[in-house]
């Protein structure tokens, strides 16, 4: 199965899977040029690996959560290249693809329960809560979310894998080696694979924004009084 993803939840980031083998990746933490750079990085990838985009067994773009305008520049990368090659396109929700990394990194015990969360700025946290599979390579199981809101509101006593651990130590209890962690277009990919072969129905890509944009219309002029 030849799969290419591309999440820009928080960084951008792209991959070429190859069955469970990762042939090209790109990623960069530059969260203001999303749509400049998905595209070339996605033409070097597949050039280096010698694949037309025709040749893909689907697109998988992580669905978020994540800020309006770097989703939606992943997702309208992703919907077009798809529709341009004439490939199945899937939609994985980004911080599946997170809990999956730690918990296929041995960041979390086996049938426990845990938090994955990434930086929603103005002082908040998207997460959600997982179970981590007690079967070695299994996904672990979504149990709630995804949300959004204060560090301080998440469930207590759970650990924390993701960069929200990294920037909130005080109010969550942060795994170490996952604190700095974004999603990765890798894992969003394997997550994609797995649910394929298992024949568990993907999402489609409509956006987790979870809060409205920061650019709102403006309303009308208020009349002037005397």
């Amino acid at each position: 199965m030849l799969l290419l993803a591309l999440d820009t939840s928080a960084a951008a980031t792209v991959a070429l899977l190859h069955d469970d083998v990762v042939v090209g990746r790109f990623a960069s933490a530059d969260t203001r040029s999303h749509a400049e750079v998905l595209a070339p990085a996605v033409h070097r990838i597949l050039s280096e690996a010698g694949v037309a985009g025709a040749d893909l067994d689907g697109v998988v773009a992580g669905v978020g959560p994540g800020p309006f305008t770097g989703l939606r520049a992943g997702l309208v990368t992703a919907r077009t290249l798809a529709f341009v090659w004439g490939v199945p396109l899937h939609g994985v929700m980004s911080l599946d693809a997170l809990a999956h990394d730690a918990a296929a990194g041995g960041a979390v015990a086996a049938g426990s329960r845990f938090l994955a969360g990434t930086d929603a700025r103005r002082g908040e946290v998207y997460w959600a809560a997982y179970r981590a599979s007690p079967e070695p390579g299994a996904l672990p199981d979504l149990l709630d979310g995804p949300h959004v809101g204060a560090a301080a509101t998440l469930p207590a006593g759970l650990p924390l894998v993701g960069r929200a651990a990294g920037l909130y130590p005080d109010a969550v209890d942060g795994v170490p080696a996952f604190a700095a962690t974004d999603p990765d277009a890798a894992s969003l990919a394997r997550v994609a694979r797995l649910r394929l072969l298992a024949g568990v129905p993907l999402r489609d890509t409509a956006p987790l924004y979870l809060r409205e944009s920061d650019a709102q219309v403006p309303g009308p002029r208020k009349r002037a009084t005397a």
